[in-house]
């Protein structure tokens, strides 16, 4: 082999090989991304469970009393 050819392979296989580690390299931003927005959307959740779960409570406690005062008029 000529050494032109063997310069233009070995470009080739450079730029794949970029090309390659580029490819990798997003593939784990995107898998850190979307890690993030499921911890995210987790987070929401539980925090809206518990929000709902403090409002209902506050709500029953509150009934109780009403209805006890009602009930005694």
């Amino acid at each position: 082999m000529e050494t032109a050819e063997l310069e233009s392979k070995v470009h080739g296989l450079e730029t794949a090989l970029a090309v390659q580690e580029a490819n990798l390299a997003g593939a784990q931003a995107t898998q850190a991304a979307t890690q993030a927005g499921m911890s995210s959307t987790f987070a929401a959740t539980h925090a809206g469970t518990w929000s709902v779960m403090a409002v209902g409570s506050v709500a029953l406690v509150v009934g109780l009393f009403l209805g006890m005062a009602i009930a005694k008029h």
